[in-house]
């Protein structure tokens, strides 16, 4: 018997051990945690969490903790059509000025008969704050906060005397709720106060059986520039407190909790607007809506929540792993990580985290139950009057948030933006029609929720070629998918009528070709060569071109692909012939502008010329008179200063990928974390802008694998610094899954899986191998290109 008890301690004492050190591995970092030592001091050193819909920065705060929200349609404004009722009749005359070089004249016109009728739009704001204030008698010690990627969670650690706490936080897609779960881990108590506030326009009331309600609605005040006040958009909040052990009170401020074991806080949030009529709908009770979320999910504990909600996750996150080597530097702290880059020291292990991080985010802030494509910051945004207002930019910015999408193998994310595009068709449409006399659709250089479509700020908004570049992201996703039934429901109709406005929009030119007039290359200005003044409007800037030939080509492939519209395919045919060509300009440059204007900026962050560069594929090894003109420009662009902000360092790397130069993308991605990118690893514009972050996560995936040309290229811009590593899950057009390995900076193995099955060509270092797939299939390949 005594043998026996012996045994059972023995076993006792191994137990205790095996569950310490599980324990104790599972405090330490992966290579997929963002971690730090101390609260976040401001909001830029927050942790983001977000499920599409709702959002989340977790400050970490010991003391007094802030969360602050955000719900993706919470704007200020209203549906206002701000097409000009004057831009019509005054066309001609435009045309004629531009044509004629009397660009002062042309500026005129714009300004008075061509802005939007309101010019400016209004902006995305917070849903308000989350705050918890703890009760502690001394300070914390045994301090940690951190989001680990695997389950998008954030969890903020910490001691008080030898009492140990753990919060953690998420916002589950599948039961769309935030979730914020706080307890100890050996017995402490837990004294609380939890609140939440909003600056403006919002009533927030406590009840006595532990929920919180906020209650709101925007009263905007009249604005000649962003349209009339009133009371607009309708928005609510509900917080569900559940509690093991210990008493929770009520006062007129907060719920106030005592001696709680553990605290669970459940909340969510909604507005009365409505995609399907781009504008709020009065038939929708916000605060009905949170009811019946939170209702769903009351009988549900937090662990099952929690285990729904990581399942539904690493569904898409875990499709595409990244190695470069092993990463050593894992013991260090984010923020120390950051500054080793930005002292000259390289960090491999940083760049994985970085590109998975990209992706991290954009999950976060596109997909269901979102149904608005991620803004100019995603989804997170603390300001009433964000910069640029967090609007949907599409003169690069709301492109480039979905570079990252199809090839990093998160083609649900693209869905939503192709939803808010579908949408966007019906203002769009009069748009083409009221400003240009033509039919199909377009848009300016940006809108909002309410789906503006006219001119918005400057002449340098004018840029109705923006419709057609917005189609690209949208087919491409059929592209890499090969998903029929979406390019006849969705990514066609809006190629079609994208085609149709640029038929409309086409004039000829005094020299003889087939040209858009107005013209702008984004936000970039010449001088004038007679008046030496700055000018922005042209006829057929040179991304004019790019656009069009990009959108008649895919309009053709298109329409044959499901046999239609052959009459418009050969009027597209006809009309493509008369495009002037991309001219090289006295430089030995991509010619930016129709003339060949001097540059008021040569290192300006829009690099528009070289869209034909990336992500089109008009310049490539097969023209190297403009694959070298564009080498060159970008050479010019960088020795002026170019990539000064963080989503055109990101461009950079994606154009060096292209050019197959893997060392100079390295170093640019490396530049991105020096000079752009906050502790949190938020790009910086400066301010935050998310385009960045998702521009430097595709180009990560565009230096392993390419396929925008005949064949898919393995490693094509591999940089010597990242010497070995593998990869897993990258997605090539034709919708083939590529997995790798590499040593000494050498392919070693692979594999590819089809899920449409089809026939590629697979490229590496000048070999070739043609490979056939079944649906579902997978072949093994080798460094010889062999098949196994």
């Amino acid at each position: 018997m005594r043998h026996l008890q012996l045994s059972v301690s023995v076993l006792l004492i191994l137990f205790n051990s095996l569950a310490f050190t599980i324990k104790a591995q599972s405090n330490k970092p992966n290579n997929l945690t963002l971690w730090h030592n101390q609260p976040a001091a401001n909001w830029n050193e927050a942790l983001p969490i977000g499920n599409g819909r709702l959002g989340a920065m977790v400050f970490g705060n010991s003391d007094t903790e802030l969360i602050q929200l955000n719900e993706e349609s919470i704007w200020a404004g209203s549906q206002i059509n701000n097409n000009n009722p004057e831009a019509l009749k005054n066309l001609p005359p435009f045309r004629d000025a531009i044509f004629n070089n009397r660009f002062d004249e042309a500026s005129d016109i714009a300004a008075k008969y061509f802005l939007g009728t309101p010019p400016r739009i209004r902006s995305y704001q917070p849903l308000g704050d989350l705050v918890i204030r703890y009760g502690w008698s001394a300070p914390a010690t045994d301090y940690k906060r951190e989001l680990d990627l695997n389950t998008a969670v954030a969890t903020t650690q910490f001691s008080f005397g030898k009492k140990k706490y753990r919060q953690k936080v998420w916002a589950s897609a599948p039961n769309d709720v935030l979730v914020v779960e706080i307890q100890s881990e050996n017995g402490g108590l837990i004294d609380t106060e939890i609140l939440l506030k909003r600056e403006k326009d919002a009533k927030i009331t406590y009840q006595k059986n532990g929920v919180i309600l906020l209650d709101g609605q925007i009263i905007d005040k009249e604005d000649s520039l962003r349209g009339p006040g009133g009371s607009h958009m309708k928005f609510a909040a509900e917080a569900r407190i559940r509690l093991n052990g210990g008493k929770m009170t009520t006062t007129d401020s907060s719920l106030v909790v005592k001696n709680a074991k553990s605290i669970s806080i459940l909340l969510t949030g909604a507005t009365d607007y409505n995609i399907n009529q781009l504008n709020f709908d009065r038939t929708i009770d916000p605060a009905s809506k949170c009811k019946t979320i939170l209702d769903n999910v009351s009988k549900k504990s937090v662990s099952s929540l929690y285990k729904t909600h990581v399942k539904e996750y690493q569904s898409a996150f875990h499709r595409v792993k990244l190695s470069a080597g092993n990463d050593n530097l894992t013991h260090l702290p984010t923020d120390k990580r950051l500054e080793n880059i930005k002292n000259g020291q390289h960090d491999n292990g940083l760049i994985v985290l970085y590109f998975q991080y990209g992706r991290y985010l954009l999950l976060g802030s596109s997909r269901k139950p979102g149904v608005l494509p991620a803004n100019l910051q995603g989804i997170w945004n603390k300001e009433f009057n964000a910069p640029w207002n967090s609007d949907f930019h599409t003169n690069i910015n709301l492109q480039m948030n979905y570079w990252l999408a199809e090839n990093c193998n998160l083609p649900e994310t693209t869905e939503i933006l192709a939803g808010f595009m579908t949408q966007l068709m019906k203002p769009g449409s009069a748009t083409a029609r009221e400003m240009y006399g033509t039919s199909g659709w377009t848009l300016h250089h940006l809108t909002d929720v309410f789906g503006r479509t006219g001119v918005a700020d400057g002449p340098w908004g004018i840029t109705p070629m923006n419709g057609p570049w917005m189609v690209f992201p949208v087919y491409e996703h059929f592209l890499f998918t090969r998903d029929t039934d979406f390019l006849r429901n969705t990514a066609y109709p809006l190629l079609k009528g994208s085609t149709e406005f640029l038929l409309g929009f086409l004039v000829k030119s005094p020299d003889g070709y087939l040209v858009t007039n107005p013209s702008h290359s984004p936000e970039n200005q010449y001088k004038d060569p007679v008046t030496k003044k700055n000018q922005t409007l042209t006829y057929a800037a040179t991304i004019d071109i790019q656009i069009a030939n990009a959108l008649f080509d895919y309009f053709i492939e298109a329409a044959t692909l499901l046999d239609t519209d052959n009459q418009l395919v050969e009027q597209v045919k006809a009309a493509q012939k008369a495009l002037p060509p991309i001219q090289i300009s006295s430089k030995g440059l991509i010619q930016e502008w129709m003339s060949d204007f001097e540059e008021v900026e040569p290192g300006h962050r829009h690099i528009s010329h070289l869209l034909g560069l990336y992500p089109l594929a008009q310049f490539t090894p097969d023209k190297p008179e403009l694959l070298n003109a564009a080498k060159a420009s970008l050479e010019r662009r960088l020795s002026f200063g170019g990539g000064h902000t963080g989503w055109s360092r990101a461009w950079i790397i994606n154009f060096y990928a292209r050019l197959l130069n893997g060392d100079k993308a390295y170093e640019h991605i490396n530049e991105l974390l020096k000079k752009s990118t906050y502790n949190n690893l938020f790009d910086s514009h400066p301010p935050f802008q998310i385009d960045g972050n998702f521009g430097g996560a595709a180009g990560v995936a565009e230096m392993l694998v390419q396929s925008h040309g005949k064949s898919i290229q393995l490693l094509p811009a591999l940089p010597l610094a990242w010497t070995k590593g593998e990869v897993k899950g990258l997605v090539a057009r034709g919708g083939f899954e590529i997995s790798m390995k590499w040593d000494n900076n050498r392919l070693i193995s692979g594999t590819i899986f089809s899920k449409k099955g089809g026939e590629t060509q697979l490229s590496y270092e000048g070999k070739t191998m043609t490979v056939r797939l079944k649906p579902g299939e997978k072949r093994k390949i080798n460094k010889e290109l062999s098949q196994k």
